[in-house]
């Protein structure tokens, strides 16, 4: 149908953001009305009392979702934007004569457009509109082209909603009871940590290995140029010499006979023997190089490649591509796919001639096919819009949105030039020490004739030490039978290194490699896991907490089946079965509950699970009878006699050793026992916090999980050295409830991180010192209560907790400041919350960058918003 312009018919087009809104409705007539749905108007309801009263019984346990009844869902319009919202597209569709659903066309997008339907309840026409970018052509085919939902879509991603449901809403009250309040666990979530987990576990296991090499510098006399190069040795007396992959990861050779390890004093003798002997080319071999453009990108690439060039976090590279993508500039970025299309590779291709010149460009259009099992929709992979490019320069883009589209240019444009040319050769020279061994070096080199792709686009590595494709090592001229001499020979100790820890590219590219869950969830997968503290960041790598030990050994231990790499591929296998329509949605979603005569489900596990020792689950033996422990207070480490010392956020896991232990525990909690309340026969203790200095009691070992100890602030006065028992007592009787007002309403005296103040209700007024707490009345605050806020002035500005250097979307200082909710990032302009969990010292400043971007990309939040979420499904 194409746009109306005689005021005839009215067409409601709805999509997801404002931005995307904002965007199509430039490319469409009067007709058209755009509205946004702000993602998702419905979910499941987050908790038991969301659920209307009447459905309680049928959807109480697990909420949500009749598990006896073909596990039907029941769906809700949380209260705030999403229920004004709905009422808004109503009123408008009123006056419309159409309905168009413009969401993503992916299952998430699918899902939305679905509910949208079944909310609205059109009494007119609803059609699917479609396309992989915002730009006016594509806008115009996709109203002239639309289709109807695509049901199979939507049950495969009812399907992943109802599957995450029951797996959190399982295993998350596990999780509360035997390790800590506030964890949650999820289907590809937990499984995700399990593979930090097991990549900290093998550096834990990691036996280093030492060997030496000899590096010799070798000179044609001048014969060529260069006259010098330098060769490896490879063998003594026929004997291959050990390098680094050559020993497991018990710092044992792996294959013995043929491998000769050199230590320091046979290497140093070896090169004095060797120091005045000159050496014969026993080899050259010349081999021609080819090497083909790499394909463009789709998500998981571009993620992998942002990080490696850019620095830019999983999350903040699809935040800025989703910008990218909702102004017309790139195609849709959440995409298995690797294919162009027809339009795009001319617009490549014309640009290759532009740009570099007819030589750099094939005979004809590369195509890429995909090969990533179960790719999802037939999307193009993540390209420059339009049926001609523009070039970075050409955009007007800035800072981050620039920087990502000059990637995926140049990747797009890369991907349609010709092979890179040239030549390797490999030489071989040998000689005889004076002290009788035989032994041969070997030397490798490259050269370049034709760069062509490597021209506009060379890939980055996650290996610091490899060397990238456009790299040349010139060798000089050499021939058989040619003698060199030595111009010095070196010795050069090394020692094995550990399994690299996981970045977030690396992470990334294991869950696809692994085929765990689907690229467009990676971001918010590692957001989720990072904000959880289940892990944290040194530099780039990813370090699993010990938090993470402990909730990934309960979930091995007794969920075996759900953090298996293998169960949860399969699983992904059978979401891609129901939305290709191949598989029912009932029938895997009984087996994944109920299970079958081979394997237990959800539920018999969960009901079955026995005794959990939360002790054992927590602990973790280092050796000599020093074990760590995962406690309600964060982790600590305890000696054969019990004592204790608390471990150090930020210490690595394999770098807690049984000598760091002792250290440790001589150090101590840095607490002081002050004595015990003879109210709770708890022993109270004074401790230095995040906050602050404050006083808390110790609640036994087999206290519930859930309980929660009694805790106070010091006062300005006191300090952790100070304080005594009795100050502490009075301290723990905080907040005092005064009394109450005319109206029956409590007054309530607290100390608060601004200090002290009463508080009526909603209303609160700040105390003029500590001791007020104790001795003010109810007459006394009444009369605070008349007085207008603020009267006795604002409080003075506070000094950053921390500085962060500057944004990179607009070179603005990005600072930590303490809130009255909480630590906060902002720029002067925008704040964002510190997530819980994340010690501000931990805070790098791309996770900071990353927040501020995805905020930014949120838009301003009302008063009052009720909380949504990005994954839906259907009644």
């Amino acid at each position: 149908m194409a746009p109306s312009t005689n005021g005839t018919s009215r067409h409601l087009v709805v999509v997801e953001s404002p931005a995307k809104a904002k965007t199509i409705a430039g490319y469409l007539g009067d007709d058209y009305m755009v509205e946004s749905s702000f993602g998702h108007i419905r979910d499941l309801p987050s908790k038991k009392t969301d659920v209307p009263e009447a459905h309680r019984e049928r959807y109480g346990n697990p909420v949500g979702v009749d598990v006896e009844g073909g596990f039907e869902p029941l769906y809700i319009v949380p209260a705030g934007r999403a229920k004004d919202q709905v009422k808004k597209l109503k009123s408008m569709l009123k006056d419309a004569d159409e309905l168009l659903l413009a969401t993503d066309e992916d299952r998430e997008g699918e899902a939305i457009a679905w509910h949208l339907r079944e909310e609205l309840k059109p009494k007119v026409p609803v059609r699917r509109m479609v396309f992989h970018e915002i730009t006016r052509d594509a806008i115009r085919a996709a109203v002239e082209a639309p289709r109807d939902i695509d049901e199979d879509l939507v049950d495969a991603q009812e399907t992943r909603r109802i599957v995450d449901r029951l797996y959190g809403y399982q295993i998350s009250p596990v999780l509360w009871r035997k390790v800590m309040q506030g964890l949650s666990a999820g289907r590809v979530q937990s499984v995700a940590t399990r593979l930090v987990v097991d990549r900290e576990r093998e550096r834990m296991a990691f036996t280093p290995a030492s060997y030496w090499d000899l590096t010799a510098t070798l000179d044609t006399r001048g014969s060529d140029q260069p006259s010098t190069f330098e060769a490896k040795l490879v063998t003594v007396d026929g004997a291959k010499v050990a390098t680094g992959r050559d020993f497991d990861a018990l710092g044992q050779v792996k294959s013995r006979g043929d491998v000769v390890v050199l230590d320091e004093q046979r290497a140093h003798a070896l090169a004095e023997a060797l120091g005045d002997v000159d050496q014969t080319v026993r080899s050259v071999e010349a081999k021609p190089y080819t090497r083909k453009p790499y394909a463009p990108f789709r998500t998981t690439t571009l993620q992998q490649e942002a990080s490696r060039k850019l620095g830019y976090g999983a999350a903040r590279t699809m935040q800025v591509a989703q910008r990218l993508y909702e102004n017309g500039y790139i195609t849709y970025m959440r995409t298995d796919s690797i294919t162009l299309s027809d339009a795009a590779l001319s617009a490549a291709r014309s640009q290759v001639s532009e740009l570099y010149g007819s030589q750099y460009l094939p005979d004809a259009p590369r195509k890429y096919t995909s090969k990533v099992k179960n790719a999802q929709e037939a999307h193009e992979a993540v390209r420059p819009a339009g049926d001609t490019f523009q070039t970075p320069a050409e955009t007007g883009l800035r800072d981050d949105e620039y920087r990502l589209y000059e990637l995926i240019w140049m990747r797009t444009v890369a991907s349609q030039m010709r092979d890179a040319k040239g030549e390797t050769l490999t030489v071989r020279v040998g000689a005889t020490a004076t002290s009788g061994e035989a032994v041969e070096f070997s030397a490798t080199g490259r050269t370049i004739t034709f760069h062509g792709f490597l021209k506009a686009y060379v890939e980055g590595t996650d290996d610091p030490e490899a060397e990238l494709d456009d790299r040349e090592r010139r060798l000089p001229q050499l021939a058989e039978g040619q003698s060199v001499s030595p111009a010095g020979i070196e010795a050069e100790g090394h020692t094995t290194k550990p399994p690299a820890r996981y970045t977030e590219a690396t992470l990334v590219k294991e869950l696809e490699d692994r085929e765990i869950g689907r690229p467009s969830t990676y971001a918010s997968i590692i957001r989720t896991i990072l904000d959880r503290g289940y892990v944290f960041k040194r530099g780039n790598a990813l370090v699993p907490a010990w938090l993470a030990f402990a909730v990934v050994q309960l979930l091995e231990k007794h969920f075996t089946r759900l953090i298996d790499y293998e169960f949860t591929a399969k699983m992904e296998d059978a979401l891609d079965g129901i939305a290709a329509g191949n598989a029912d949605r009932a029938q895997e979603l009984a087996q994944f509950w109920h299970g079958d005569d081979s394997i237990e489900g959800l539920k018999k596990l969960a009901d079955n699970l026995g005794e959990i020792d939360a002790r054992e689950i927590s602990s973790f033996p280092l050796g000599e009878g020093f074990t760590v422990r995962v406690g309600r207070y964060g982790p600590y480490v305890e000696d054969p006699e019990g004592n204790r010392g608390s471990v150090p956020e930020d210490l690595p896991p394999d770098e807690l050793d049984v000598e760091t232990a002792r250290e440790l525990v001589s150090r101590g909690n840095g607490d002081r026992e002050l004595g015990v309340n003879p109210e709770t026969d708890r022993t109270v203790v004074a401790k230095s916090g995040r906050y602050g200095p404050y006083v808390t009691e110790l609640l036994p070992d087999d206290a519930p999980k859930g309980t929660k100890a009694p805790t106070a602030s010091l006062f300005k006065s006191m300090s952790v050295e100070t304080v005594t028992l009795e100050d502490a007592l009075r301290l723990l009787t905080l907040p005092r409830t005064i009394g109450q007002d005319a109206e029956g309403t409590d007054i309530v005296a607290a100390n608060g991180r601004y200090g002290p103040y009463v508080k009526k209700g909603s209303d609160s007024r700040s105390l003029p010192d500590e001791e007020s707490l104790f001795t003010i009345t109810v007459d006394e605050a009444e009369k605070l209560f008349a007085q207008p806020k603020g009267r006795r002035g604002a409080r003075a500005a506070t000094p950053p907790l921390r500085e962060l250097g500057e944004d990179p979307a607009n070179g603005k200082p990005l600072v930590v400041k303490d809130g009255r909710f909480g630590p906060y990032i902002t720029d002067g302009e925008t704040n964002v919350t510190v997530p819980r969990g994340t010690p501000i010292e931990q805070l790098t400043h791309e996770r900071a960058v990353e927040l501020m971007a995805e905020k930014r990309a949120k838009g301003p939040a009302p008063k009052k918003r009720a909380s949504r979420s990005r994954t839906s499904s259907k009644s």
